[in-house]
């Protein structure tokens, strides 16, 4: 089975919290706070291993954590970071965000690495809050989480050459004759049930990538047959082969059919240069036909040929042209590169909504603050509430009409109204 799609879930490693200690040693005067950072957390990577060809293996394992940051220590020692998670995909691999369907990135690179979750910052120890004026605090911070997500894996074959064509064509015979792929051959339609790739050499030192793709019929686009899982396996490639069935009664009805689809499943696709090929010429209605069908391909100024892949007639010179067309075809340049998932945007400092038994208030910095708040540390409540004046938090829950005892919710942290 061929799986060229996948869906992931990636979890950051949260960061270290950090510590609260204080330096007694005989020897060192005024030691002094101690404490320590926490480490960052470990990110998850995704990164290209060319040896891979599809995405069978995230059939069995889903979802993928990094190692969470070590928490910060006496004596200024700070938390170790946390052991990244790599996750190997082949390549040619699109990502995107599940949820929304956006484009991450576009691993077309042997060794491409993309950061899809970020770490946690680690928390900050007491001694990073000592000044002259406050040269003994009792508080820390606690790590920040790490980002999580779900991933959408979907694997575009990176081939230069494209054989489309009706089911029943002779593509994947044509593959077999000019490659050392072995497709599964037989008379009838849907033999191809998966993509499959060959090697094809047509000089010392020069070859290319021939991708025999499953038979496209009318509707393909939108999902008919198999056509639509398999046409974006198309799109990667720099030449399509249009092969023809000569035992049709109409090959250039076809030839338009499979072009439309193209056409409606991406636009730029049908403006790829093609090959239009005649298959079947070991055949007498075949080669009937041939004269019809070449001027009317030559006619839409589109290079022809007639062969039979059965007994190999005009193979040769079929592959030679294909390789003198892609030797003056530039290489696609990747959908996107190396995007972070996590971009920030702009939205409001914070929000606050009224709730059943209490009140909301939402915004990443706020509700970094509340997560990073030791509330067990007197202190710490005090630099949270200085905090949440200076951003104006609790003018605007004064105003949002907030009563004491009522119950505040910033993240995870519920907190009373005592004012």
């Amino acid at each position: 089975m061929f799986f060229d799609e996948a869906k992931i879930h990636v979890k950051a490693g949260d960061g270290g919290d950090g510590a609260v200690a204080f330096r007694r040693e005989k020897y060192v005067p005024r030691g002094g706070p101690s404490g320590g950072d926490g480490g960052h957390g470990g990110d998850v990577v995704l990164q290209v291993d060319p040896q891979l060809n599809t995405l069978a293996h995230f059939q069995k394992q889903a979802h993928f954590k990094a190692g969470r940051g070590g928490h910060g220590k006496g004596k200024n020692q700070t938390g170790a970071r946390g052991e990244d998670a790599v996750v190997y995909v082949p390549l040619g691999t699109v990502v995107r965000d599940a949820a929304s369907g956006e484009l991450l990135a576009d691993l077309a690179a042997p060794g491409q690495r993309l950061v899809v979750a970020q770490g946690g910052q680690g928390g900050r120890g007491n001694a990073s809050f000592a000044s002259s004026t406050h040269q003994a605090p009792r508080l820390a911070e606690r790590g920040v989480p790490g980002t999580e997500c779900w991933l959408g894996l979907e694997l575009k074959l990176l081939a230069d050459v494209g054989l489309i064509g009706m089911p029943n064509a002779g593509k994947s015979t044509l593959l077999a004759a000019v490659s050392a792929a072995r497709p599964k051959i037989a008379d009838y339609p849907f033999t191809t049930l998966q993509p499959n790739l060959g090697v094809v050499s047509v000089a010392e030192g020069y070859d290319f990538v021939l991708a025999d793709l499953p038979g496209l019929i009318a509707g393909a686009h939108a999902g008919a047959g198999l056509g639509h899982q398999f046409l974006r396996h198309a799109e990667r490639t720099r030449l399509l082969i249009h092969l023809l069935d000569g035992a049709a009664d109409d090959p250039l009805d076809h030839f338009d059919q499979i072009n439309q689809e193209l056409r409606l499943f991406n636009p730029a696709m049908a403006e790829r240069p093609q090959i239009v090929v005649l298959n079947k010429m070991d055949l007498p209605d075949a080669r009937e036909r041939w004269p019809r069908v070449k001027r009317a391909i030559e006619a839409r100024g589109l290079t022809t040929y007639a062969i039979s892949a059965a007994t190999r007639e005009g193979v040769r010179e079929l592959m030679a042209r294909t390789g003198s067309m892609l030797s003056g075809l530039p290489r696609p340049e990747p959908a996107a590169d190396q995007i972070p998932v996590f971009r920030p945007e702009e939205a409001p400092a914070f929000t606050i909504e009224r709730e059943r038994d209490g009140w909301r208030v939402r915004g990443e910095r706020v509700e970094r603050l509340a997560a990073q708040t030791m509330w067990e540390y007197h202190e710490g409540v005090l630099r949270a509430q200085r905090v949440l004046e200076a951003m104006g938090v609790i003018e605007a829950l004064r105003q949002a009409g907030v009563q004491p005892d009522d119950t505040v919710r910033i993240g995870n942290v519920e907190l009373e109204w005592v004012w």
